[in-house]
């Protein structure tokens, strides 16, 4: 339920943004990057997560002229944990095998408010987001040629819980066509966030038991602090 609701809200949002973006076109600045992410847990969650995170985050804001301010939302994916092993397809086809994947994942969604002065070249910047952790679990079954095409999925287990923090960075010019920071500009872009969050119950790599025929999930809880370190391109529109 909680998951749902705040989907919706990052819905209502896209769609008000979507609207109103034509009208205010030519007197916003809007910015957006796609960054590689690497999740280090924090706190009690380091303590129960013996595991980094790898994934990527994909971001945009908009602020108007003349204000340092933008608005904007973030959407974030990463695996904590993988596993792959090699098994018969069935008791009865025990001479066919595929591969038996299960990964350890975690989205977020986070709206921000982002504090960052119209400086040449290089300009810092600040953030604070609020939003959603979305832990699962997931088991897929892969054939065992090269393409590896996948047959079937199912979820094991899942939770949500809301996520807050502060972050901040620094956006370096790569190139700038129109003068220092202008529109089509392509910049590095370099960050870190710390998001803080409740409880949350989730499955880690070696959490799931199989044994004779029955799967038991070994689940642990914990609160949910991560340090997020970033890295990648982005671009000035």
């Amino acid at each position: 339920m909680l998951s749902r609701r705040i989907l919706s809200a990052f819905a209502v949002f896209a769609v008000i943004l979507s609207m109103t973006a034509p009208s205010v076109s030519a007197q916003i600045n809007a910015e957006g990057s796609l960054k590689f992410t690497f999740g280090l847990p924090q706190g009690e969650f380091a303590d129960k997560l013996d595991a980094n995170g790898f994934g990527g985050n994909i971001d945009g804001a908009i602020g108007f002229p003349g204000s340092p301010l933008l608005v904007g939302a973030d959407l974030g994916f990463m695996i904590y944990g993988h596993e792959r092993r090699n098994e018969p397809f069935s008791t009865t086809i025990p001479d066919i095998t595929v591969d038996v994947v299960t990964d350890n994942s975690l989205a977020t969604g986070h709206l921000f408010l982002r504090l960052k002065p119209n400086l040449p070249g290089i300009q810092p910047y600040a953030d604070a987001l609020f939003g959603f952790k979305y832990f699962f679990t997931e088991t897929r079954i892969e054939s065992e040629q090269f393409d590896q095409d996948e047959i079937t999925r199912s979820t094991n287990f899942d939770d949500t819980v809301l996520s807050y923090g502060f972050g901040g960075g620094v956006k370096i010019s790569l190139f700038t066509p129109t003068g220092d920071n202008g529109p089509g500009g392509v910049y590095l872009d370099l960050g870190a966030k710390y998001l803080k969050g409740p409880e949350a119950s989730y499955l880690q790599e070696g959490s799931i038991r199989r044994q004779n025929g029955q799967v038991t999930f070994d689940v642990d809880q914990s609160k949910t602090d991560i340090l997020l370190i970033q890295f990648g391109i982005g671009l000035t529109l």
